[in-house]
């Protein structure tokens, strides 16, 4: 098959073995690759009900057959395993240019399995794989760690993937980094690859990938780069102002979430968006391989520079910290990349932090640091650097907003699902959004199914976000559709200007064969299946198919969505019919077998 290595490249940290295996073309062609064929490793090797932080758990690294080709947006790879933040299959996706690295070295996985015996490195020159001592990085911070492996290395080509100090200290907020500033950032995988005493992986590669048809797949490539910069989103809003074009656009709906979701309308939003970061701090950008949208910022302030930050960030930040100081974001920022946090979780458990404060439940006297008020630049930032080092009252944050809540008998102030801090749309202004929150397999997530993109956007076509009607229909279609996106390797943004028939025709010139639309997406609804599964398997039932209970009682009290809840009682079992499961959310017998699950 053209695309695929043909190879996985397994690394026992415990024993120090290093093997190789033949990838499972069946296999493969059943679940794609990257998210597919990560899960689908995960779930046959590991017990779902293990503790995410032990040797038994698994890091899955997996790429797509469309990973490192001449498709635009071709950069992404998957982080899998079980997460210590939700308890679920986390699956985090990354770009950069780590994840082809890996592909020209000659592998589609890579699958770590036990605990280094002490702080360890790898290196891998196509098949020259080692494992090394990392004492003298064991505590350093990403851009220090990537630069020092670099030099060791000898060859300033090679991609560096490494965690910071959050991950070592197995933060279940932390994220694995590449290329300095790229983050697999969700669902706490740098928690995992802290626990097997990993601190980072150094790649290069000599080889290329090969499509199936070389001549077809130069050719959709070349239309697909002109459509992308055609397109009004991918080559308009995102190329000039990145994923912050949407600060006023999500603002001006109503739906950008204010002060720990008790507003949705935030005023100053003007001051913190795509626009105002263009024009005061922009010096550059940060591309991922072979993109055409090239959506991600660089910015300088005070000293302080680097790739950021994003739209999630400067949310997080802001408006659910009260915040209206773009300088402050660009510090706080600087400091997840650097200790490798996730940007959304961890400025979200700091709004619920400045909530609990601003009830009573935080006293000033709890604290070793900033006063957690709403509105404080200095807070985000210092409270940012001290969860990332795990410094006193900030390791108790580096929880992540519910376990911090719950530490104060205040759970229902963290803005989660399924522990998993929710991200920058308010779901009672966009219904669609909101059951795909409730229902994703990896905890409150937005690109999982990004329904922004037509309640919001009008892309494939305008609906109207308060609307309840076709909604579950919609939001199993995006959350299959992004399934096979995720497992093919590619960037989720190709969605604003490709659909179903041109990753179809993608995956047949760059695999082989004559795949339909229809199994293509068939093939995401089995990944999602195979997801649910083993969330259930792990103790993950549908009664965490919810939202926090603020989005469900309490109308938006200002804004152009004022006086909305989301009606997620109403959708839920309609969302559960479409998807063809019990009316209690467990997939059937006969739903497994269609699928092939059996």
């Amino acid at each position: 098959m053209g695309g695929y290595c043909g190879k996985l490249l397994r690394i026992n940290l415990a024993s120090g073995e290093i093997s190789t295996e033949a990838i499972d073309r069946d296999i493969a062609r059943k679940f794609i690759g990257g998210r597919g064929v990560g899960t689908w490793y995960l779930a046959r090797e590991i017990d779902p009900q293990i503790d995410a932080l032990s040797p038994a758990n698994k890091l899955i690294i997996a790429t797509g057959p469309v990973t490192g080709t001449r498709e635009p947006a071709s950069g992404r790879y998957m982080v899998v395993t079980k997460s210590p933040l939700t308890g679920t299959v986390a699956c985090s996706n990354s770009g950069g240019y780590w994840g082809p690295e890996l592909k020209f070295a000659g592998y589609d996985v890579l699958i770590l399995e036990g605990k280094a015996p002490r702080p360890s490195t790898i290196t891998i020159r196509d098949a020259e794989v080692r494992i090394h001592d990392a004492a003298d990085y064991w505590g350093k911070l990403v851009g220090e760690t990537t630069d020092t492996l670099l030099d060791a290395f000898g060859d300033p080509k090679a991609r560096v993937l490494a965690i910071g100090p959050a991950g070592e200290k197995m933060s279940p907020i932390a994220a694995v980094m590449n290329d300095k500033y790229r983050a697999a950032g969700r669902s706490g995988v740098g928690a995992v690859m802290g626990s097997k005493n990993l601190k980072a992986i150094v790649v290069r590669g000599s080889g290329r990938v090969e499509p199936a048809e070389p001549d077809k797949a130069a050719e959709l490539a070349k239309s697909h780069v002109a459509r992308l910069k055609e397109n009004d989103i991918t080559g308009g809003g995102l190329p000039t102002y990145g994923t912050a074009v949407l600060v006023n656009i999500i603002n001006e709906s109503g739906i950008y979430p204010t002060e720990n979701f008790q507003k949705a309308y935030f005023e100053a939003a003007d001051q913190v968006s795509g626009e105002t970061l263009a024009e005061k701090y922009l010096t550059g950008k940060d591309v991922c391989y072979r993109c055409p949208i090239a959506c991600g910022r660089y910015c300088e302030v005070d000293g302080v520079e680097g790739a950021g930050p994003e739209y999630e960030t400067i949310w997080a930040y802001t408006a659910d910290c009260g915040v209206t100081d773009l300088v402050a974001v660009i510090k706080a920022n600087k400091w997840c990349n650097e200790y490798g946090l996730d940007t959304i979780s961890a400025g979200a458990t700091i709004a619920c932090a400045m909530e609990m404060h601003a009830k009573g439940i935080l006293k000033d006297a709890d604290v070793d640091g900033p006063p957690l008020e709403f509105g404080s630049g200095e807070a985000v930032v210092e409270w940012t650097r001290k969860m990332g080092a795990g410094e006193g009252f900030g390791a108790k944050l580096a929880q992540g907003s519910y376990r911090f809540a719950e530490m104060y008998g205040a759970a229902e102030l963290s803005m989660s699902v399924k522990k998993q801090e929710l991200p920058a749309y308010d779901p009672r202004g966009v219904q669609g959004l909101g059951l795909q929150y409730a229902t994703s397999n990896r905890g409150g997530c937005h690109v999982r199914g990004y329904l922004i993109s037509p309640e919001i956007l009008g892309v494939p076509e305008k609906l109207d976000p308060l609307s309840l009607e076709g909604k579950a229909v919609w939001c199993k279609g995006f959350q299959d559709l992004t399934a096979v996106i995720d497992s093919l390797g590619l960037c989720l943004f190709t969605s604003f200007a490709l659909g179903a028939d041109d990753y179809r025709d993608i995956f047949n010139a760059t695999v082989g064969g004559t795949l339909s639309s229809d199994e293509l997406i068939r093939a995401g609804e089995r990944i999602w299946n195979l997801e649910r599964m083993f969330n259930l398997k792990a103790g993950i039932g549908p009664d965490q198919d919810t939202l926090p209970k603020r989005l469900l009682s309490e109308p938006i009290p200002e804004g152009p969505s004022k006086g909305h809840v989301h009606h997620l009682g109403e959708l839920l079992p309609q969302y559960y019919k479409e998807r063809g499961w019990s009316a209690d959310g467990v997939p059937t017998d006969e739903k497994l077998a269609e699928l092939g699950l059996t």
